[in-house]
């Protein structure tokens, strides 16, 4: 049996850095179309067990999200807003978009 692991896609050295002192890999993202990419090969790794993203997402790659989490069980997929960023409003777009889609399975 495998030992599973966590790994970090961000868009920040700040969060690879500190993550890093856990022990925890990491890949640093420029953009929406690395962020995919990256996605894509560590879903097909069966040793990857937790996914965290820290990256500025576009509304494509959420929506792509939040389809992928409610059709797969794993890895678990954790979305943790830039938490150097003050605004909060920011952050709040993914949790928008699963409350509409938990709106739209029970109605």
């Amino acid at each position: 049996m495998t030992k599973e692991k966590i790994h970090i896609l961000a868009d920040n050295d700040d969060i690879t850095l500190m993550f890093g002192l856990l022990g925890i890999e990491s890949t640093i993202v420029e953009n929406n179309d690395d962020l995919k990419k990256e996605f894509n090969n560590l879903i097909k790794k069966p040793n990857i067990g937790m996914i965290i993203i820290s990256a500025k997402i576009s509304e494509y790659f959420n929506d792509f999200l939040i389809d992928y989490k409610l059709t797969n069980r794993k890895p678990f997929i954790f979305y943790l807003p830039d938490i150097f960023i003050p605004d909060t409003e920011e952050k709040e777009i993914f949790l928008k978009k699963i409350n509409e889609s938990i709106g739209k399975i029970i109605n």
